[in-house]
This record gives structure tokens, sequence and C-alpha cells, in this order.
């Protein structure tokens, strides 16, 4: 057979893949892996992007910055004792906690050194009776997304004889506490201590405390702290504290529903204590006691704030300081505030979900393998722009995860190696193999750009892609290759496994989309590749269907393109693996555009098996290859209403993906 080249992207003297190479926008953090690159990230924007930015803001930002354990190793822990070790480690780690820790003995204390990130997972993650300690020369450190909670000692409201803190630290640099729900603590649910610098407390929920959040406990004038959009309610005092700071910014901060359980006096907002210069913005005060006050030795600046139904103390005076003079902010109208702290302050689910190549991990592979076992919280591989010449492989045990490419295009985005089957097998050539169920890929491109023009082997079969998993989604994929590009198979013969491709390209010449899955192929661009014949340059489909399965591969709304001659392509052929008499292919190809490529005879045998005997139909196909004839079997319009999108996916779970769109 003479073979020509691939009409695949190519790299320049190799035949091989390259992908243009994007700015990442938002707060990624990039580096490079080989052929993988990417520009410097570009800063954060204002609006509501910076609500979930991974980079902090404020003082945490100045001096060098705060990225706690970007760099290290990502980890994610599900028990007390491993986040204990890898929070007191020396080296920098990325620490997701997911699910309910429940610190013992009751009270106990989580040391974390420095460079470090603890992040909750989603929603999930969760600290109950224990507290984080920052000891004095801890720098670079963030917890974020966390619920820290129930250290509280019934009946001992002032826990005077207890010192149970949510969050503690003393003398520390560089700290970020961001989108925490902080309840039911003993002691202070946050205490910054003796002189910590470069601070930013942002986005978290104080609720259900006595003593809050302080700050202090020092006589000199060191500190540096931003507060902003946290939500204070039903907390009595410390909202927070402020002793000693010598510049402390508060702005669009919600105080509300104070606790007074019958001592008026010690129930209050912000204080100005010390020697502190404080300035508050923009903040919404609801029913407080004292809503600000400042001592006679502390400067008090407010500016913009929404007070309702307050009583007491609303002292300022002094010129304290201009925080524009050290950083840029977004102050949000302080109408809003309410609303926009409700909405965003505490754990979110998208926070701590999402593992960022090259950012976080160095490979794509590295990423997945950073997933636990069993996960049951969606976590998005984030992929940069480039070209990753890796293998991956997501096994069964690590179900509910999605690769994400973020490029402006898919090609932007290239996961690409070069493994033929003599070297292999089938499966070991794919570039990408999926065996999880609950796996979404979209804005990317797979390729095995096995150069089969280059080489005369036996096992010329090159996979981008095989999935055996269930509940598969790509979106905006393109999936570059010769010979069986995509196999969507299942764990076995009569196992059904679905997948569903959407607003994407395939190409390929021989069986290029094949397998026992159900797979529905939709809105897409499917690539018949010539290989130079005049006769035959190939088979678009190879099903291998079980028989108890009514639905097999359907392409729909799509379009067919291809540069072989007219009358040289095949829509497939039956194939049963190892002559197994139970795969019986089904495939309809419906609405969809036809070249005229296509054979007027376009099913056709394989290995002894008659292609008649196979489930092989169309239904209203149109263009130059979607003629009508003998050997062209057309589903009946009865047929086709049971034939949907919906019918091939739904199963028993009434799985529809399509839905989202």
């Amino acid at each position: 057979m003479t073979h020509f080249r691939s009409k695949r992207l190519s790299r320049p003297g190799h035949g091989r893949v390259v992908a243009a190479v994007f700015a990442l926008v938002g707060a990624l953090c990039l580096g490079s892996l080989g052929e993988a690159s990417a520009a410097t990230p570009a800063p954060a924007t204002s609006g509501s992007a910076d609500r979930w930015s991974d980079r902090p803001h404020g003082f945490a930002s100045l001096a060098g910055g705060t990225t706690g354990g970007a760099g290290g190793k990502v980890v994610t822990v599900t028990d007390q004792a491993s986040l204990a070790a890898y929070a007191a480690a020396p080296e920098p780690y990325v620490i997701r906690v997911q699910g309910t820790i429940t610190a013992q003995p009751f009270g106990a204390s989580i040391t974390v050194a420095s460079d470090k990130t603890i992040v909750g997972v989603g929603t999930s993650g969760e600290l109950v009776q224990g507290e984080f300690h920052l000891a004095p020369g801890t720098h670079n450190v963030i917890i974020r997304n966390l619920t820290i909670r129930d250290s509280a000692v019934e009946g001992n409201w002032d826990c005077k004889d207890t010192d149970f803190d949510g969050i503690q630290m003393d003398t520390v640099h560089h700290v970020w506490v961001d989108h925490n729900r902080f309840s039911n603590i003993c002691d202070g649910q946050l205490d910054v201590r003796k002189d910590s610098e470069y601070v930013t407390v942002s986005y978290n929920r104080f609720e259900n405390n006595n003593k809050t959040f302080g700050l202090g406990w020092t006589t000199n004038v060191k500190t540096q702290i931003t507060i902003d959009h946290n939500w204070f309610a039903n907390t009595k005092q410390r909202n927070p504290s402020v002793d000693n700071a010598a510049y402390a910014h508060l702005y669009n901060n919600y105080l509300t529903a104070q606790a007074d359980p019958g001592d008026p006096v010690w129930t209050y907002g912000n204080w100005s204590r010390g020697r502190t210069k404080m300035v508050i913005e923009n903040s919404y005060y609801q029913d407080v006691q004292h809503p600000y006050q400042a001592d006679t030795t502390a400067e008090l600046v407010q500016r913009g704030s929404i007070l309702k139904g307050t009583t007491g103390r609303h002292d300022t005076w002094g010129s304290a300081f201009d925080p524009r003079e050290f950083y840029a902010y977004r102050l949000d109208p302080a109408a809003a505030v309410p609303v926009l702290v409700k909405r965003f302050s505490g754990p979110q689910q998208r926070i701590g979900t999402t593992l960022r190549v090259p950012g976080d991990l160095p490979t794509v592979q590295a990423a997945v393998d950073a997933v636990p076992a069993g996960n049951t919280v969606p976590v998005t591989i984030a992929v940069a722009p480039g070209t990753y010449r890796e293998k991956v492989f997501i096994p069964a045990s690590k179900p509910n995860i999605v690769l994400q490419g973020t490029g402006q295009d898919r090609s932007d985005t290239v996961i690409v190696f070069d493994t033929p089957a003599e070297y292999g097998g089938s499966t070991g050539s794919a570039t990408v193999r999926i065996a999880a169920n609950d796996v979404t890929a979209r804005n990317l491109t797979f390729s095995n750009d096995f150069d089969e023009a280059a080489v005369e082997l036996k096992g010329e079969q090159a996979l981008a892609t095989k999935t055996t998993g269930d509940r598969i989604v790509f979106e905006n994929t393109a999936f570059l290759g010769n010979q069986d590009t995509l196999m969507t198979d299942s764990p076995k013969l009569d196992v059904i496994s679905r997948v569903y491709v959407r607003d994407s390209y395939i190409e390929g010449d021989v069986d290029f989309v094949y397998g026992r899955a159900t797979t529905v192929v939709e809105r897409s661009v499917i690539r018949a590749l010539s290989r130079g014949s005049d006769s035959n340059n190939g088979y678009i489909t190879a099903a291998s269907t079980w028989t108890g399965n009514p639905y097999g591969f359907l392409i729909t709304d799509s379009r067919i393109v291809s540069d072989a001659p007219a009358g040289t392509f095949h829509l497939g052929r039956p194939w049963h693996p190892g002559g197994e008499p139970n795969a019986v292919a089904q495939v309809l190809i419906r609405d969809t555009w036809l070249p005229a490529a296509i054979k007027s005879s376009p099913w056709t045998d394989m290995s002894g098996f008659s292609w008649k005997d196979a489930r092989f139909s169309e239904y209203g196909n149109r263009g130059p290859g979607a003629a009508v004839t003998a050997d062209r079997p057309q589903m009946s319009a009865a047929e086709a209403r049971d034939h949907t999108v919906a019918d091939y996916l739904a199963g028993a779970d009434g799985w529809a993906p399509y839905a989202r769109h």
C-alpha cells in the first residue's frame, strides 16, 4: 500500500504537533516543561473574577507577595495525621483538604510551617474541634476555603481557661486567610498576634462566637493588615479588635446580628486600639452596638459606610493613612455589600477544585495522580496553552475529573505522543486513556502523531484516545491520528459505557471511530483522510456493539469531509474482536452532510463477517455522498424517533449531558 503523509498539524522536520501558545488570563501561575510553555500570567482584573483569584490582594500582596505552597507538591488529605504531617513539613506543599477532619484530642493544634497552601476542596473541607497554629518566624502561608468549627466548650462562653483558636499566628509575615467559615470556636476564631505583618483576611464568614477576630498582643506598631468582604454574624466582640497596628485597612465588610448575652458594653464592631491607624470604607453595619470606636491614642477614618439600626459609639478622629499609597483595590458600593458578602464569603464550590498545569503540577499526568482515589468532588485540571508530549491515563479509581484547556482555541492546548500498536498494543498506543467514569474533556487536542508513512510496521494502529469509562464527555475536542484514532469502549462486552462527543473534530483513515461503547457524535466535523488510493481509502467506523445493546454509534447533525477521491471511502465495517459473534455493530448516521468521497455502497465486510448482518443505517443525510442505493439501509421515520441523542445516552440513570447546552 502506498502511504501518504497525514493531513494533521505538522511539527517542522518531524511531522508532529505544535500548538500556538497564548498568554493565560486570570490568576494562573505558569511555567514550562519541555515543549510546554506559557506566557507570564496577566494580572487579575477587577470585577467578579478577582473574587475567585488564587492570588492575594492587599497587604499580603506586598513586599514579595504571598504564594503559599506554589511550586511544591500538591497532595490531598482526608485525615488528621496526613494534614499535620504535610502542614508541618519543611518543604512547600499545596494541601487540599477533602471532607471533615475531626482533631483529636479535643482542641488539638495543627502546626503550619512556612510555604504552605491549605485549601478546602469545594465546600467539603473542614477542621472540627482543632486549631491551625503558625509559630513565630512562619511566613508565606495561605489558608483558604475551609470550615473551622466547634472547638467551643459548652457552658464556657468566655473560654478564659483555654486557648482553642481557629487560626492563631504569632510574629509571622505574609499570610492570606480567605473564603473560610469560622463557627463556634472556644476562644478567638482568628488571632493575628505579636507583630505579624503583611496579612490579608478576605471573604470569610465569622459566626456564632464571643471573641471573634483579634489583632495585637504587642506594644510595637508593626502590623499591616487588609480586612475586606468578611461577614460577621452573631458574634459578640472583636469584629475585629485591632491593637497597635501600623496600618489596618477595613473595607466592604458586613456586620450584623451581634450576640449580646446581657453585656452590651463589650458588644462591639470594629475597635481601633492603642496606636493603631485604621481606615474603614464602604462597610455595612446592621443592628450593631458600637459599630466602630477608637482609643484616644489611635486614629480611625471612616468613609462611605452604611449604618442601619446602630447604637453607641461612632468614633472617628485623626487622618490615619491612604491605603492607595500601598496598593490598588476595588471598592464595592456599600449598599451592595450584604448581597455580595452573603454570596461570595465562606467556602465556595469552585475553589480548591482546580489543579493547574503547569502552574501547580508540571504535567497533566502529575495532576491526574494528585486527584485522590474514589474522588467524589469534581476536580478540574486546567491545562495552559502549550504542547504536552506525554501519555495520560485516568484510572478507573479516579472519577469526576474535568480536563480543561485554557487557551482561546482547542488547538492551543495539545496532548500528544507517538506510540504505535507495534510497541504497546492497541491500548498501549493511546496518548490519552480514560478508564474512569464521569470524565469530561473540553477545549483540547488529543493526538497520536506516529508517522505511518515513515515506517512499515505490523501494528500501525495509533490511538489518540481510548475510553472505557461511563458518562464520558468531549466538548470542543480534536482527535488527531490515522488508524484507530478514537476508541470508545467498555470494560467488557456486556457492560455498556456511554460517550458524548459534541462540537468536536475527529480525523483518521482506517476504523478511526471504533469500539463497543454507546457513542454519540453531535455537531462535529469528521475528516476522512486520503491514503492516496483510487479505490479504497479507508473506513470511518468499526463498531463492535454488544448484541444486547440497541444503541451503538450515532453520528448526528455533523459534517463528514474528505480530500479522498470520489467514491473511495466507507462509512464503516463490523468489528468482531477475536471473532466474537455477540459483537454486532450498530451505527446510525443521520442528518449529516456526506462528501463525494463516500462510496455508493458505503458499508463493507470485515474479517469474514458480513456487513448485512450488522445494524447499519442512515437517516436524513445530505450532500454529494448521500445518495440512496440498495446497499444503503435507511431508517424509517418511526424508528428514527427512537434513535435520538437522548435515547442513546439516557441509560438507567437518565444521563443527559446535552442538556447543559
